[in-house]
């Protein structure tokens, strides 16, 4: 697959589309972050097509791309599944949970007190961000996101994470300088996987006479 601007742009408007349906149909409040997923991450490539041009380097663009992949995710996923877990299983999502809010909040002082840069390198951009104890916090990014969705008591919440964490050892394996971007666009095409979680959920039709 080649990424552009255009692919960029299409499969964001598609993958947010559907986040649309997701949060239209849901009919359950807790289970609206789940729900919005697709729609978040369809609005992340939709700031990766404006990354592409913008033509890489320091832009707004970049600093918005990282915000969302960097602190917002790791604490948006695991506080979702939480939310949307039936009561039997939410004590195992506290770990997930604390990690990710960890995770999230020295990524988000990373941010905010050095620049994003973006570089364009040929079907692909690498994002450079100075983050300490970068093995560290990759894998606290990786529990937070991952573990959240593998722990959860839903079938079609853990089939969601046994894909994503195919992807990621896909994209590490095969950009392993991409992989911030080559994974965020896997993540955001296999979240349309949430639309059948979110069917699944839909209370049964009730017989009319």
């Amino acid at each position: 697959m080649c990424w552009s601007a255009t692919a960029d742009l299409v499969a964001g408007t598609v993958i947010a589309a559907v986040g649309v349906v997701c949060a239209a149909r849901v009919r359950r409040a807790r289970d609206l972050p789940i729900a919005a997923l697709p729609l978040v991450l369809g609005a992340h490539q939709l700031v990766e097509a404006a990354v592409w041009s913008s033509g890489g380097g320091c832009s707004a663009a970049a600093t918005a791309w990282a915000a969302i992949a960097l602190p917002l995710l790791p604490v948006w996923v695991p506080v979702g599944v939480l939310l949307a877990a039936a009561p039997g299983t939410r004590r195992r999502l506290w770990g997930p949970v604390a990690v990710g809010l960890a995770t999230a909040a020295v990524l988000a002082y990373c941010l905010a007190t050095r620049p994003v840069t973006a570089e364009i390198r040929g079907r692909t951009i690498g994002y450079g961000v100075n983050v300490p104890w970068m093995p560290l916090v990759l894998t606290g990014y990786l529990f937070a996101t991952l573990g959240a969705l593998l722990l959860a008591g839903d079938r079609r919440l853990r089939t969601l994470g046994v894909v994503l964490a195919a992807g990621a050892l896909a994209c590490s394996a095969l950009w392993r300088l991409e992989f911030a971007s080559t994974w965020c666009a896997f993540a955001a095409v296999a979240s349309a996987l949430v639309l059948g979680w979110v069917r699944r959920r839909e209370p049964p039709c009730r017989a009319t006479r």
